[in-house]
């Protein structure tokens, strides 16, 4: 009897033992856990406390707006990994840059790649560049639904379209519609945050294209004068700020960005 009560007091004592080790274990394991995640906060400019250091995934790096786009995230601390999608190498070079090269008819082959915190679609071309009207569809509205749509699969929660002013999908004009069409599929898919930008004439460094050119400083000489102050040109790198700006603030739904709207946009940070 009496070796049976220290048998049972020896079992009670493991036992508490091996519990009192299985909490420290667990809570050891809940410090270290935390401990890594708050080595993702950080301090942020302007007073700002940003809450997650953000990957970013881009399609559309080497035009204008992109360009300023990819610069832009590669200075941002908020951002330690910038994945850009695209057709060639670019002669650019940075810790924070990940540069995935890809055959935009193959989705099947990249989509998997598509994998982050917000995703920024600001990939386009002219009907002049693209040579029909199917060839630029493909560019402006085949290859930013795939990119949407892969985005959604893989669960990225942010995702920002570079769109343009007067976009319709009941519109006449073979631009505007295939636009406004671009907008519908994307709203459909349903992302928990999506922002749309419409800008008007963008304002494009080095521009070889004639006609923008022409109309932007026209416009910029009826601004002088009072007139049409809501179409001023909109510097691509004004646009890009614009766009990383909405990545910072919190928020859920669906908003849409027009033309003057994207020059305050631009200068707004999280709160």
């Amino acid at each position: 009897m009496i070796d049976d009560l220290i048998y049972l007091k020896i079992f009670y004592l493991l036992s508490f033992i091996f519990y009192l080790l299985s909490f420290i274990f667990y809570l050891l394991s809940f410090i270290l856990n935390n401990y890594f995640k708050f080595s993702k906060f950080k301090k942020g400019n302007d007073h700002h406390t940003k809450l997650f250091i953000m990957k970013a995934l881009v399609i559309g790096a080497t035009g204008a707006t992109g360009k300023d786009l990819v610069n832009q995230l590669l200075q941002d601390n908020d951002f330690e990994e910038v994945n850009i999608f695209v057709r060639k190498p670019l002669s650019l070079y940075n810790e924070k840059l990940k540069t995935h090269v890809v055959d935009f008819e193959k989705p099947e082959e990249w989509k998997d790649y598509i994998k982050g915190d917000v995703a920024f679609s600001c990939l386009g071309t002219t009907l002049k560049d693209a040579g029909s009207k199917d060839a630029q569809r493909k560019v402006d509205f085949d290859y930013q639904y795939q990119f949407a749509k892969a985005a959604k699969e893989n669960n990225v929660d942010d995702y920002i379209l570079v769109s343009a002013y007067g976009a319709n999908s009941k519109s006449k004009i073979f631009y505007s519609k295939m636009k406004g069409e671009l907008e519908d599929a994307v709203k459909k898919l349903h992302f928990n945050k999506i922002t749309i930008f419409k800008p008007g004439m963008l304002e494009r460094k080095d521009s070889e294209r004639t006609g923008e050119v022409l109309g932007s400083r026209i416009i910029k000489f009826a601004n002088k004068l009072g007139l049409f102050e809501s179409q001023k040109p909109l510097p691509t790198d004004i646009l890009a700020k614009a766009m990383i700006n909405s990545s910072k603030i919190k928020s859920n739904g669906y908003s849409s960005i027009k033309l003057g709207n994207i020059f305050c946009f631009a200068e707004k940070t999280k709160d």
